[in-house]
């Protein structure tokens, strides 16, 4: 399969998918969703892939949604579609029959970050920065943002640093549980490069066997989540603090919401 957005490298036993918007500092448009979730879904079937690595190219990992599509007077972001096209993204990621390791470098931020936190490792350059920042915008987690973040640090921390939606290093990450390796300045990619190496040396069919079964427990939860946040997230982008928060971001200022 050919993308404009995104590239896929299979070498042997491994891919790597590389968010390919530098320009735009990999900003999920509604192109990239698509093509997310045909590329997920396409992994499904393949045989030989057992890790797949996931990485953005340029200067960082990902900034999230493009939030300069959602003010394009001339093609504006349909909320629906992209609620669309995040749900099959997130469905066929997690049940992907590989492990999957998020390679973060720069940020991670927004969607971006729940990409990167529904890998099964992620591995974090220290000099990265990392947000579930919707609310900075008025807007809730998507892309699974909500599972992700309750999966790793449980209901009430989730809560709490969704509401916050606070910048984090590398480090108070993974103080935090979100991320499982903080990697020195300039070395990410050799990280992860050496823990696929090692997941390749082990007995990985086992592990991706204890992946499906884990992951086939909590799906029912996951899809409900995904519908309610594509409701809610149709109802955020209708409120005026949304539109506070979009403009404010652009305009490079402080948003002064009214809580409605």
């Amino acid at each position: 399969m050919e993308f404009s957005t995104i590239t896929l490298e299979k070498l042997d036993r491994r891919a790597t998918l590389t968010l390919n918007r530098p320009h735009a500092m990999n900003a999920m448009d509604v192109v990239m969703m698509r093509e997310l979730a045909e590329c997920f879904e396409a992994l499904h079937q393949e045989q030989e892939i057992q890790v797949l690595v996931i990485r953005g190219e340029g200067k960082v990992f990902s900034a999230g949604g493009d939030i300069k599509a959602m003010l394009d007077s001339n093609k504006p972001l349909e909320i629906n579609d992209a609620m669309v096209y995040l749900t099959r993204i997130v469905k066929a990621y997690y049940q992907l029959p590989m492990i999957v390791i998020a390679a973060v470098h720069g940020a991670s931020a927004g969607l971006g970050f729940s990409l990167a936190l529904g890998a099964d490792i992620v591995v974090a350059c220290e000099n990265s920065k990392l947000a579930m920042n919707f609310i900075g915008i008025g807007l809730i987690p998507d892309g699974g943002g909500h599972f992700f973040m309750k999966e790793r640090v449980g209901t009430v921390k989730a809560k709490q640093m969704i509401w916050e939606g606070k910048v984090l290093t590398a480090s108070e990450a993974h103080d935090e549980g979100l991320i499982d390796y903080v990697a020195p300045d300039g070395t990410v990619f050799a990280i992860t490069d050496q823990l696929v190496g090692k997941m390749l040396a082990s007995p990985i069919a086992s592990m991706i066997t204890t992946k499906k079964i884990l992951h086939a427990q909590n799906l029912p939860q996951l899809e409900s989540i995904l519908s309610m946040e594509a409701a809610g997230q149709a109802a955020m982008h209708k409120t005026a603090d949304h539109l506070e928060g979009i403009h404010a971001f652009v305009e490079k200022r402080a948003p002064a919401f009214v809580g409605k």
